[in-house]
């Protein structure tokens, strides 16, 4: 019989592939060692270790492949794993543990309209929703994307945005909070985008990551347009640690949220001041 491998032993991923998308954050492209698919699901997260320097967790950003042990993680230089990753050299070795945490319920969301909410780096992880859902688009219904950011510099995956904006099944809009001279778009915050769109209040779910200061203020827009708080999923993604409730750092009272979370449906935690 095969030993049951440990959740604390990373397996082995090899750097494919790097693009910078912006100042401080570049998409990554790994592939399991193993030929085996990650497996996860939309909304999941992964611990990356970077040998000799430590072990951060990120959200993955490619959706789910059943054929294909490649996958990508977008991600921000902020500390030393960061800037560690950002330094590697297509060929390097890391290490990879999970899928973890909980996920968007995509079955749920079938026949049913979607409102994707994406403030700041929450499209990293909104990604793996959007894509899973284009390459079934037949099961859902009306899309509608809205991403907001802080400046234009700081936009990511634009070639993509605008390549899915200018598709007829899906409707996109972008706002910054401070434009430049070239910015041609809305300007104001992520809820300034909400009087420019209309839904089926009865048949929409919305899927939210962001800064956690954003959630209340789009869960009073949502309840403006008669969506009901069962049907608004948000992300806690920003306060993964150790994947597997150990360390305590992601613990709101009784909720862990690597493992209870990151994805909650907003009536989970909307009695938590302390999540947001």
């Amino acid at each position: 019989m095969k030993p049951k491998s440990s959740p604390y032993v990373p397996r082995p991923a090899t750097l494919v592939d790097k693009k910078t998308l912006s100042d401080n954050v570049t998409l990554f492209e790994f592939a399991q060692d193993s030929g085996k698919p990650l497996a996860h699901r939309p909304g999941q997260f992964i611990q990356v270790s970077v040998y000799g320097v430590g072990e951060a967790p990120f959200s993955v950003s490619s959706p789910p492949q059943k054929d294909h042990h490649h996958f990508e993680l977008a991600v921000r230089k902020i500390g030393a794993v960061t800037n560690a990753l950002h330094n590697l050299q297509v060929g390097s070795k890391i290490g990879i543990r999970g899928p973890y945490g909980s996920y968007f319920p995509m079955q749920k969301f079938v026949g049913q309209d979607l409102l994707f909410v994406a403030g700041g780096l929450g499209y990293i992880p909104i990604r793996s929703v959007l894509y899973y859902m284009l390459r079934h688009r037949d099961e859902f219904g009306q899309i509608m994307l809205l991403v907001g950011t802080r400046h234009p510099r700081e936009r990511i995956f634009t070639d993509q945005l605008e390549e899915i904006s200018r598709r007829k099944d899906v409707e996109v809009l972008e706002t910054v909070d401070e434009p430049d001279e070239n910015w041609k778009g809305n300007v104001g915050v992520i809820t300034s985008l909400f009087p420019k769109i209309m839904v089926n209040s009865d048949n929409t779910n919305v899927a939210m990551i962001g800064p956690p200061v954003m959630y209340r203020f789009v869960i009073e827009e949502c309840s403006k347009l008669g969506i009901s708080q069962n049907r608004i999923y948000v992300s806690l993604e920003r306060r993964m640690k150790c994947g597997l409730g150990k360390c305590g750092h992601c613990q709101i009272n009784g909720i862990n949220c690597c493992i209870d979370g990151p994805v909650f449906c907003y009536t989970q935690i909307a009695n938590l001041p302390e999540a947001f």
